[in-house]
């Protein structure tokens, strides 16, 4: 009988997309993938790379009605998010989990 030499889970690799460096970079409908940064009672942050983290607004975490956000994000769980919106004259990044 065979036992792995390392007795360890396997660790996931985590990248963020090369395409996107800044804000600038970021174009409306792009799927990317991102890290939840912070949860807040209106949604969740993503981090995808950008030095400015976007929102997932409630709303947008899943097709069914979400009270919590916890219910459906962890924090430094990796996500796939689309580009809803990039507002930068306010510095704002929108984002949701529903495609």
């Amino acid at each position: 009988m065979a036992f792995p030499l390392d007795p360890r889970d396997k660790i996931e690799t985590f990248e963020f997309d090369p395409r996107v460096k800044t804000p600038e970079d970021l174009v409306t409908g792009m799927e990317l993938p991102g890290i939840v940064t912070n949860i807040t009672n209106f949604g969740a942050f993503v981090d995808i790379g950008v030095h400015q983290d976007g929102l997932v607004h409630i709303s947008q975490l899943a097709y069914r009605f979400v009270k919590d956000p916890n219910e459906v994000v962890k924090l430094h769980q990796h996500v796939r998010v689309k580009v809803l919106e990039v507002d930068r004259r306010r510095h704002r990044i929108s984002l949701t989990m529903k495609f």
